[in-house]
């Protein structure tokens, strides 16, 4: 009989999950905290969720059929409960979203639907709709969340506008991984003109898509490798809208605005339990909007990335060789109207559109025709790529945000027929052929100049010898950085004379100084012009010679990344060995993070910003650019900040370029900082891209504790901030690390996946650690499979050293498998 009872009370208290565990909702129910709708196959769920660690309620939906929790609408985004007695009902007004106290979170709409029997559903497409309960007709639908996006594009969805009614559907990021509320970024049609997509952070846009050509976005990806995936773009009188569908039931992928600044492709991998990022922008310097100015064309393969489009020049040339093309080109020659003419430009990415004039039934000649006739016309192009090519499009303003890409299509612009005659193009020609001429006979003469010049460095920089009299292979590898590059790439390196630096440095004044280290001091300076820049000068009695200076000029000259600074110029004069950088508003990162008034200027969002990018940065050094860059300095006051909190690798004095198939390299000469060295750096001179990692994981806890590796003490016993955390980590206590200053704000997945990733990159083997491309994997999904580390290998000690012998100014010690080898400073 007990039993008869036990049983009678579990099927009634279960009676609201399988009463509402179906798709609809009537209008005499109710759904609360506990009770979910299903779609009809099992793929969604609607209901009541708190999202990371927030303690927050918030009404959405997600997967049911995928394992990590991925949540793709949320209905009170802004007005989130923190009461878990709240009903969710539907009658006349729509769906009410009411708390404990019958007081109104959140509706469908402020209007009275008419409707005699409403019904709520959820479809399998995770379409949320309202509909008369005897009308499945899509038409029919009263409301649907599919015109409501949060940060999600799903299949099926629109993304535009539906001009009859002014709804214009656009996604907005959360706010973070724990907060759903409207974040900084959004992804918007703008469907002015020739239709574009455009990427905003706040008002600000910062990615354009491109148009639609027929195919694509063309900033989209260059190939489509998921061919059950259909994209199309519509655009009549009635709406402008991107959608896309799938034809394959098991595969799921979805369009998403970050909370971090990116718009992502995600589709789900089954075999690894895990999003996988198909694509994603901004991806690289040419996805900044608008990166090279009116009439400048951004080239991520060339170095500097802007060049003016032919017939133009810079429109202010000191700036311009500053590697700032924010200004643009403006025209050499001046046009004539109807004796102008059209230059071809293959593979562009097309100008900015939302301006232009589009007729899809004209030809190219109809459009060339049309272009021409118009003396305000500046460009045209077609419309649309397919077959061969249909449609005509014309600019009659300046062309904006211009791109080089393999997939791109022909833009005509108008230059004056001078600038595109035989005559000029023969004048050109020929004075082609003599700068190349002349050009040969620099480079013979600066290599000759350049191997006097060396005679007369100090020893430092001829490189230290054995007894064999041989170089140090460290010597030799610099060589190569200095020599062997071509000496005409370096003069495009913008030169400043000793007394504009001191000028705008107040003759290098006190009150200007930035910070100091073993290479010298860092001041502000304000140029002419107008433009904040960092001026690094060499001090005379540095440990850091020409060498490790020449080394930086080349070296950071070539590189082009938005995690790394940038070098505006340099100054050799005299004595003299300077260094001008763009200027980072909020200086170095231990400046900010070691401050105990400052530290909470970062709060997790940017931490974790900061983490993503230096290691963005680093792979760009050892996988992306064209050398295969081994920084060895990478440590908190290297990493330097931008307005926004944005970071940005600098020093590269030390840093050694390996060849294509070379993995590794031994100096006698150790150079760095300890605390962030790799032990077998320390101990036997050997670096590779992995002592990278160590440095890289080293800084990694170090931003999430806020305390510094080297002069770190806990009362158990640890002596570096590295043993700290892995005792911490072996007793599952991780989180304790996280410095106070975050406050209670943050996700504690993010946090426990960089402890993890970090104690990966410390690890005592370097065949153990992972590559950078492996830890921006593992950085960047929630559900990537991560390896358990083993014991660090513990590097403890404060000084800057440089020797060959390995003297040591104060006492310190490294530790390798249990084996501590100290030195001391010979009296």
């Amino acid at each position: 009989m007990i039993a008869e009872i036990k049983l009678f009370i579990t099927f009634f208290t279960l009676i609201p999950y399988i009463v509402i565990s179906t798709d609809t909702l009537t209008a005499t129910q109710s759904l609360t905290n506990n009770q979910t709708l299903v779609s009809a196959s099992g793929v969604f769920v609607f209901g009541f969720f708190t999202p990371g660690n927030s303690r927050k309620l918030y009404l959405g939906i997600w997967y049911k059929t995928i394992q990590v929790k991925t949540v793709v609408w949320v209905a009170n985004r802004e007005n989130p409960l923190t009461n878990p007695s709240a009903i969710l009902k539907i009658n006349h007004q729509g769906l009410l979203l009411v708390d404990e106290a019958e007081n109104l979170v959140w509706s469908s709409n402020k209007t009275k639907i008419k409707a005699d029997n409403p019904v709520l559903q959820l479809l399998d497409t995770a379409n949320l709709v309202i509909r008369e309960a005897n009308n499945n007709d899509a038409d029919g639908y009263l409301w649907q969340s599919f015109d409501y996006p949060t940060d999600t594009l799903l299949p099926s969805m629109k993304l535009g506008w539906d001009l009859n009614t002014g709804l214009n559907r656009y996604l907005s990021s959360w706010r973070s991984s724990d907060d759903p509320a409207s974040g900084d970024f959004s992804y918007k049609i703008n469907y002015h003109g020739f239709p574009d997509a455009f990427f905003y952070n706040r008002e600000v846009r910062i990615f354009r898509s491109g148009p639609w050509n027929g195919l694509r976005f063309t900033s989209g990806p260059e190939k489509n490798p998921l061919p059950y995936i259909h994209f199309t773009f519509v655009t009549n009188q009635d709406e402008v809208y991107y959608t896309y569908e799938i034809t394959k039931k098991s595969l799921f992928s979805r369009l998403v605005s970050t909370p971090y600044g990116e718009i992502q492709r995600l589709t789900w991998i089954e075999s690894k339990k895990e999003w996988s990022k198909f694509w994603y922008a901004p991806n690289d310097q040419c996805d900044n909007y608008n990166e090279c100015g009116p009439y400048g064309i951004c080239d991520s393969n060339s170095s500097p990335v802007c060049k003016c489009t032919r017939g133009f020049e810079p429109k202010n040339p000191t700036v311009w060789n500053l590697r700032d093309a924010s200004g643009g080109c403006v025209r050499k020659t001046q046009l004539e109207c109807v004796k102008d003419k059209f230059l071809r430009m293959k593979n562009m990415k097309l100008p900015e559109s939302i301006t232009s004039f589009v007729d899809a039934n004209m030809n190219l000649k109809q459009c060339e025709g049309l272009c021409s006739k118009n003396c305000s016309c500046t460009a045209y192009a077609n419309s649309n790529i397919t077959n061969g090519g249909t449609g005509c499009v014309i600019w009659t303003s300046e062309l904006l945000d211009m791109r080089q890409r393999k997939d791109g299509q022909d833009l005509y612009v108008r230059l004056a027929s001078s600038d595109l005659d035989d005559g000029g193009n023969i004048h050109l020609l020929v004075i082609g052929v003599g700068v190349v001429v002349g050009s040969g006979i620099l480079v013979v003469v600066l290599i000759g100049y350049f191997a006097w010049k060396r005679k007369a460095l100090p020893s430092i920089c001829k490189g230290e010898t054995d007894k064999k009299g041989e170089r140090s292979r460290d010597v030799q590898l610099s060589e190569v950085v200095i020599l062997s590059e071509n000496n005409v790439d370096y003069l495009e390196l913008p030169s400043f004379d000793f007394g504009t630096i001191a000028t705008a440095t107040n003759n290098f004044a006190d009150e200007n100084k930035l910070g100091q280290g073993g290479f010298g001091s860092v001041y502000k300076g304000r140029l002419i012009e107008g433009q904040d820049i960092a001026v690094k000068r060499l001090s005379k009695i540095s440990g850091q010679g020409t060498e490790e200076f020449m080394n930086e000029v080349r070296l950071i000259a070539r590189l082009q990344h938005r995690n790394l600074v940038r070098l505006l110029g340099c100054c050799i004069e005299m004595d003299e060995n300077i260094l001008i950088y763009e200027y980072m508003e909020h200086r170095s990162l231990d400046a900010i993070i070691f401050s105990q008034s400052r530290s909470a200027l970062l709060n997790w969002p940017r931490r974790f910003n900061i983490i993503c990018g230096i290691a963005r940065g680093l792979l760009y050094l050892h996988q992306d650019s064209r050398f295969r860059i081994i920084h060895r300095d990478l440590k908190t006051s290297n990493v330097l900040l931008d307005g926004d909190m944005n970071p940005k690798i600098s020093d590269f004095g030390l840093a050694r370029i390996f060849g294509g198939d070379q993995m590794e390299a031994k100096t006698r000469r150790v150079i760095g900082t300890y605390g962030y060295m790799s032990p077998e750096y320390a101990m036997n001179g050997l670096f590779s891209v992995k002592s990278d990692v160590f440095s890289f994981g080293v800084l990694v806890l170090e931003i999430v504790s806020g305390k510094k590796n080297t002069g770190f003490y806990h009362s158990n016993g640890e002596l570096n901030l590295l043993g700290h955390a892995w005792r911490l980590w072996r007793e599952g206590t991780g989180p304790e690390l996280i410095d106070q200053s975050v406050g209670e704000s943050y996700s504690l997945n993010e946090v426990l996946r960089c402890i993890q990733v970090a104690l990966l990159c410390v690890q005592e083997r370097t065949e153990d650690r992972p590559t950078m491309s492996s830890v921006v994997l593992m950085l960047s999904s929630e559900t990537a499979t991560m390896p358990q580390p083993k014991k660090p290998g513990f590097c403890l000690g404060t000084d800057y050293i440089e020797s060959s012998s390995f003297s040591i100014k104060q006492h310190e010690s490294c530790t390798v498998n249990q084996v501590t080898v100290t030195a001391f400073d010979p009296r």
